[in-house]
């Protein structure tokens, strides 16, 4: 069974742990079976005074694997750890029945040089994607860009087909930018987090993009490309124009155009998509970039009003993200 990997800070806290002279040992969930409590790619820190931070089975298995990290920071090799779930313990964290893991533990200064852990940390940092490779067996460890395009695309780690090599993904954290703080973005918000995103809002107008409309959100006031040029763009960026608003909405448009963002859509019927590729010929843009957009916006299911119009679109970005084009 493989699954999405969560996007953590357990590499940051293993680095910072290891640069304090604690110490620190990274174990992460390498394969399930069964109903496993977390995730392929999951992931503890053990810390040489005894701190945890993080989880490989929701509190089923982690004191085993405590004190194989503690003697892997004595001895400085890397383990394999096999354990099986039972019921009773799957039931005491949630789940009807157990399952099995695997749990791949690595010291970090020794089975996992700093080094590498410094350049991991260092690419998440930047927001870039990136594949951690390591030989179960003989425990030879890279970085790898531009591999593994569908494990990216998927958030799926897990063992490739020969059965040793472990690919833990690295994805930055999704993030949408809404230009247009309107009531379709007041639905589809919180729907975008509860799926992972980092949301922001970028509207000049303040009487929509203001804090009681918005509470708890990211709002910027600025014109949005003059947002869009401070946020940057990239393949983990969706982007969603909503205001019906050519002096908005193109300018931003035209940005995303020009980035490499995975998803554009733009609210509006035929006729106003027409408008504005015809706008986006005129400035310059080819067929081929102006065919990213996705207009009007969201599958066509149909909706009525703000939330279903925001399920139609959150459910047009997935699409997108994992590869089903619609």
């Amino acid at each position: 069974m493989q699954t999405m990997t969560p996007f953590e800070h357990a590499p940051e806290t293993a680095l910072n742990w290891h640069r304090a002279g604690t110490g620190a040992a990274l174990a992460t969930v390498v394969q399930t079976w069964g109903s496993a409590p977390r995730r392929t790619g999951a992931q503890l820190v053990v810390g040489g005074d005894g701190r945890i931070e993080g989880s490989v089975s929701g509190g089923c298995v982690e004191g085993a694997v405590v004190v194989e990290a503690q003697e892997a920071l004595q001895d400085g090799r890397h383990r394999l750890l096999e354990f099986g779930v039972s019921d009773a313990d799957a039931f005491a964290v949630g789940l009807a029945c157990g399952g099995t893991i695997k749990v791949l533990v690595e010291p970090v200064g020794s089975a996992l040089p700093a080094d590498l852990l410094e350049d991991l940390v260092q690419a998440r940092a930047i927001r870039t994607p990136v594949a951690y490779e390591v030989n179960l067996t003989t425990g030879a460890r890279r970085l790898a860009r531009g591999a593994y395009p569908e494990r990216m695309r998927m958030d799926r780690s897990g063992l490739e087909e020969d059965g040793e090599t472990f690919v833990a993904v690295h994805n930055p954290p999704l993030r949408l930018v809404c230009v247009g703080a309107v009531h379709i973005t007041q639905a589809l918000v919180p729907m975008a987090r509860i799926a992972g995103y980092d949301v922001v809002i970028i509207d000049p107008r303040a009487a929509f993009a203001s804090p009681e409309r918005f509470p708890g959100e990211t709002l910027i006031d600025d014109w949005p490309d003059e947002a869009v040029e401070k946020l940057g763009l990239d393949t983990r960026t969706a982007m969603v124009l909503l205001t019906h608003d050519p002096k908005l909405d193109d300018p931003a448009l035209q940005a995303a155009l020009a980035a490499d963002v995975f998803y554009i859509g733009a609210l509006g019927s035929k006729k106003t998509h027409a408008a504005r590729t015809a706008r986006m010929q005129e400035a310059g843009f080819t067929e081929a970039q102006i065919a990213r957009i996705h207009g009007p916006i969201g599958l066509n299911i149909g909706a009525a009003g703000p939330a279903e119009i925001a399920v139609s679109i959150l459910s047009e970005m997935t699409a997108v993200l994992r590869g089903r084009q619609p």
